[in-house]
This record gives structure tokens, C-alpha cells and sequence, in this order.
């Protein structure tokens, strides 16, 4: 499906309710069906990777060998890998997209293997297809790279209570993603298991997970806001996003503060949602920032400041390269449509001196199977009415509902091979 998008012909006005947070959602899943006798959790994210992984862990009843096919669902490869090599019984084989087999997975199985997993390569040494043969694990004391990825720390963590002596991870170099960290032993503690994290070790006792009293409440996604904070700061408009925790476990929650540095301030109503996004770009900003723990957020931000011309230097960024496509390059290359050239010379940074050259003709958006390059590129059409968006249905990995939201929000999304009358 390739989008034609054009921008309201009046005032953007939007009130919207964001999906759920995918990331909460994926902890929360793998650690309820970790915990004795819990109850099935309530609303969870809808969209490809959640699905994915509700669909693996439903199947977990199903006796002998069986293929789970997670697609372009990174989290889910990653955290399935870990949940099947600490189930004892499980016999499985864990595949997904042809992305996905090449997205590195070396670190985080021979992680596990050095706790007791039996985990075997299927194809290309060092990524998925993956044969694991579940077990109780023995757990013990571990030292792992922290600048990869921080899913493979939180993989490990949210096994760790189940492993015969529990687990003591030191983290070595830079931490990438504290806050995913952070978020990942917050839901360990609404399950009963009280974690040390001191300096750069992690520390989680053996014993198990015990059902909460209450439910886990999953809060709205702040990474699918981003898409709205950079529309906002593009159209000056009146958008209220309704369900958005203030006090949030997300990372991306420091989306706010990195959009006020370009104009955009959050007010808000209460605690939990009615968050009114308002305009008023600084035309003399720079921006410097570094995204080592919300590098979600890097692509929004990115284009944002290529349209309000704001130079930029953002470093942090070295875990996009194994993301659904690697992002530094694919920014890159659809900024030039645009006459924007960044340099990425430097791995891991992207820097832009504000210059830009004349594009002649309108610009065609690829999507590298990236859902947030769709989402990132659609508020260009403030700026650009009639860009087009290639294979825009890729937003379906976390946010489904986002075109018909732009549409409520007055955007006019065409079939790219239809013309409009004004364009």
C-alpha cells in the first residue's frame, strides 16, 4: 500500500488515544506466564508484534516440537529466546522475516548457554533460525557487553527468578536503554521479586514469581507519541493525546523534554492522559542530544529539525544499525529527497549543519520494512502536500490505527496512484 498524504486544509485540531505500550506489553506477557497461577492480564498492545507474542506463549501447551514464526518482531525473538531456553520441555524452533535473520542474536544466546541452555544455530552462526531445547537453568553469575542491546539484558533479568541460584549480571562498557532496564525490573517487582541494581550489577534472587494482588495496567505507548510531537511542532496545531502516564516506566517518556528544546511544551490535565501538545518552534534552536537511552525516539527527532531547519549532532544512536532496518543509513538516504544531507560519517552519530539543496521533484518515501521511517516521514506532508509513502502499512507493528488517526486529525490520505485535483 503506497500513501499519497496531504496535509488539513484548516486548523489541525486531533484529540487521539494512543495504543497500548508494546514494550510493557511484551515484559508483562512473558513474566505472567512465569508466575504460578496468575491471572490472565488485561489490555495489551494490538498490534504485529504483540500479537506475535501472545501467539507464541498461547501455544506453549502444544506437546513435541513445534515452529514459532515471530517475523520482523525483534523484542519477541529476543525475550522468546530466553523464556523457551528456561522452560523445561520445550522443544522449539524460533524463526521470523528475512530481516530477522539477520539481526545478530549471538550475544544473548551464548549468554544463555554459559547459565546451562541448549541452544543450537539453524542457519547463519550467530542469527535466528534458533533450535532450543528448554531447561531449567542454573543461573550463577555472568558478565554481558551493556552496548548492544538492552533487550538481551532484560531477556536474561526477567528469566532470572526461575533459574536454580538466581542471577548476578555485571554490565560491562556503556548502558544503552537504562530505562528499558529499569522498566523491565519495576514489572519483576509487581510480581513479587525484589531486584539490586547497584552501579552496573544486577542482582536477582532465585524463588520464583508470585501473582500480583492487583493487575498489571499497561499504559499508553509514548513511543507512538512521537509521531504527534513532531506533527505538533510542524503545524503549531491543537492535539491532546488522552492516555498518557505523566509518572511513566517507559523510557520514551523523555520525549517531552526533548520536544520542548524544539518548542513543543506538554500540559497537562492529570497523571494519566488529557496531555495538550502546544507549539512555538525556536527558529535559532541547536540540538544536541544523545539518544543512548531512548533511541526510538531518533528518527522523529531527526526529521523534525531537517524541516524546522534546526542543525543537529545526535550521537547514542549505534544500536539503530540492528534495528527492522538500520535507521542511520535509511534516514540518510530519504533526508536526501528532501535536500537534506546528514553526515553519518562517524558510526553510532548523525550531524547536520542546517544546510539544505533544491529538490525537483516530489518525494517518494521508502520504508525499509520500518515502521517508524512510515511514521516519522508522514508529517513531511506539512511541509511537502503529496509526498508519498511506500508500503505505508508496515505501521501495523505498533501502531495500526495511525493512518486512520492522521486522517481523523484532517490529513487526506490518497491511493498513491490517484491525483488530486490541487496538487
Amino acid at each position: 500500500m503506497n500513501l499519497r498524504i496531504l496535509p488539513p486544509e484548516d486548523f489541525l485540531e486531533a484529540r487521539l488515544s494512543l495504543p497500548l505500550s508494546k514494550s510493557m506489553s511484551a515484559r508483562a506477557l512473558i513474566i505472567n506466564h512465569l508466575t504460578p497461577g496468575a491471572a490472565p492480564i488485561g489490555p495489551v498492545a494490538v498490534c504485529d508484534d504483540t500479537d506475535a507474542m501472545a501467539s507464541a506463549l498461547d501455544g506453549d501447551t502444544a506437546p513435541g516440537h513445534r515452529t514459532v514464526n515471530v517475523g520482523a518482531a525483534g523484542t519477541t525473538m529476543r525475550f522468546l529466546t530466553a523464556y523457551y531456553a528456561a522452560t523445561p520441555g520445550a522443544d522449539i524452533t524460533l524463526d521470523g522475516s528475512e530481516r530477522m535473520r539477520h539481526r545478530p542474536i549471538r550475544v544473548l544466546v551464548e549468554a544463555l548457554k554459559s547459565l546451562g541452555a541448549d541452544i543450537s544455530y539453524l542457519g547463519e552462526e550467530g542469527y535466528p533460525p534458533l533450535r532450543i531445547h528448554g531447561s531449567r537453568l542454573k543461573g550463577g553469575e555472568l558478565s554481558l557487553d551493556a552496548s548492544v542491546s538492552s533487550q538481551y539484558i532484560s531477556a536474561l533479568l526477567m528469566i532470572a527468578p526461575v533459574m536454580t541460584s538466581g542471577l548476578r549480571l555485571t554490565l560491562l562498557g556503556d548502558i544503552t536503554s537504562r530505562p528499558y532496564i529499569l522498566m523491565t525490573l519495576k514489572l519483576m517487582e509487581h510480581y513479587g521479586v525484589e531486584s539490586d541494581f547497584t552501579v552496573n550489577t544486577i542482582t536477582v534472587p532465585a524463588g520464583g514469581y508470585k501473582a500480583p494482588a492487583t493487575p498489571i495496567a499497561i499504559e499508553g505507548d509514548w513511543s507512538a507519541a512521537a509521531a504527534w510531537y513532531e506533527i505538533e511542532a510542524l503545524s503549531a496545531g491543537a492535539i491532546t493525546i488522552d492516555n498518557l502516564a505523566r509518572q511513566s516506566c517507559q523510557g520514551d517518556r523523555c520525549l517531552a523534554d526533548i520536544f520542548a528544546r524544539l518548542g513543543v511544551v506538554t500540559e497537562w490535565e492529570g497523571e494519566n492522559g488529557g496531555s495538550d501538545l502546544l507549539a512555538n518552534p525556536d527558529a535559532d534552536a541547536r540540538a544536541n542530544i544523545d539518544f543512548s537511552d531512548c533511541p526510538d525516539l531518533a528518527q522523529y527527532v531527526t526529521v523534525t529539525c531537517a524541516m524546522l531547519g534546526i542543525p543537529f549532532h545526535f550521537t547514542g544512536l549505534h544500536t539503530l544499525a540492528i534495528k527492522e532496518t538500520d535507521r542511520v543509513a535509511a534516514l540518510h538516504n530519504e533526508l536526501v529527497k528532501l535536500g537534506v544531507i546528514i553526515d553519518t560519517s562517524v558510526p553510532g552519530t548523525m550531524r547536520w549543519d542546517g544546510r539544505r539543496v533544491p529538490i525537483r521533484e516530489m518525494p517518494v518515501f521508502d520504508t525499509y520494512a520500518d515502521h517508524r521511517m512510515a511514521m516519522c516521514l508522514a508529517p513531511v506532508s506539512l511541509y511537502v502536500p503529496g509526498i508519498i509513502i511506500r508500503d505505508a502499512e508496515v505501521v501495523t507493528k505498533s501502531y495500526p490505527d495511525f493512518w486512520e488517526h492522521m486522517r481523523a486529525a484532517g490529513f487526506t490520505l490518497l491511493d498513491a496512484d490517484e491525483e488530486p485535483a490541487d496538487l
